[in-house]
């Protein structure tokens, strides 16, 4: 379906410019459409992923072209939102992939279950696969050798009854539907890939403590732009003007997690920074031991 000419759009190349935008533009409401309606599967993915997360696994992905260079931005994006690094990318064609077409690599399947053992992937891991038709040799051979290998699997596809939303532990469908422009599935079916690799990958976080209430507290403060976001988080979290967090901020070495702890119990920075490594990196869970009565 995602490669079928709408009829809706003939003509497209005639139209004024504006109709052209707006009827690109509008198309994208199906992206988030089809989303929504995928929700209870992706629940159940991210509940299986943060799983997997917990016990000290990695998250990979694997996929060509569009979806490949999606995943690719997905996961660079996570250690600066929430400092985790523990990611993998199997990208058809190799890292060269990721910055130019290359399109012939999507039908290797041997090259797929290459880098799935190269990688390592195993039980504690979890692998999310994309394929907007559903059926791309490289990322449907990934799955089942990951799957094979004992990783908890997700795939993503576009397309109803596909051969990847089959080898996935759980199959997620975007029905997208057809493309105004009839076969690039970058547009519409990549914008619902992104929206769903962004609950993916950004739900699960909260059990691993990079989020206090709906803020980034495992954010790194690497430039002037994040130390500023830095001080603005702490500032929230701890309920205190943006000087005085600053100051907690710095006296926990950066530490946006530890400042809010700090801030909030009165604890000293340093045993600050120890309560919130005692409860996995959880600052609700360490305020709650503290209203305990945990000592130290």
């Amino acid at each position: 379906m995602t490669e079928a000419i709408d009829p809706r759009y003939a003509g497209f190349d005639a139209w004024p410019m504006e109709r052209r935008v707006r009827a690109l533009v509008d198309a994208n409401e199906r992206a988030v459409t089809a989303v929504a309606a995928a929700a209870p599967a992706l629940t159940r993915a991210a509940e299986g992923i943060a799983a997997r997360l917990l016990a000290g696994g990695r998250l990979a992905y694997a996929g060509a072209g569009t979806s490949g260079r999606l995943s690719l931005q997905d996961a660079a994006e996570l250690p600066p939102t929430f400092g985790f690094e523990r990611t993998v990318v199997l990208l058809a064609g190799g890292t060269e992939a990721g910055a130019s077409a290359m399109e012939g690599a999507e039908d290797e399947t041997d090259s797929a279950e290459r880098a799935v053992d190269e990688a390592a992937l195993g039980a504690s891991d979890a692998l999310v696969a994309l394929a907007a038709s559903g059926r791309t040799p490289y990322t449907v051979a990934a799955v089942r050798c990951a799957r094979e290998r004992g990783a908890f699997t997700v795939g993503i596809a576009n397309n109803p009854g596909t051969a990847l939303l089959a080898a996935a532990e759980v199959g997620v469908l975007l029905d997208t539907g057809p493309e105004v422009i009839a076969g690039s599935t970058r547009m519409v079916a990549g914008t619902a890939q992104k929206i769903a690799l962004n609950a993916l990958s950004s739900a699960p976080m909260a059990e691993l403590g990079a989020l206090f209430s709906n803020l980034m507290v495992a954010m790194r403060p690497t430039n002037a732009k994040l130390r500023r976001r830095a001080i603005e988080i702490v500032a929230a979290g701890g309920g205190v003007e943006p000087a005085r967090a600053e100051q907690a901020l710095w006296a926990c070495n950066g530490d946006i997690r530890s400042a809010i702890l700090h801030l909030l119990t009165g604890l000293e920075p340093s045993a600050a920074a120890a309560r919130v490594v005692r409860h996995g990196g959880r600052v609700s869970q360490a305020l709650a031991a503290r209203r305990d009565g945990e000592s130290g």
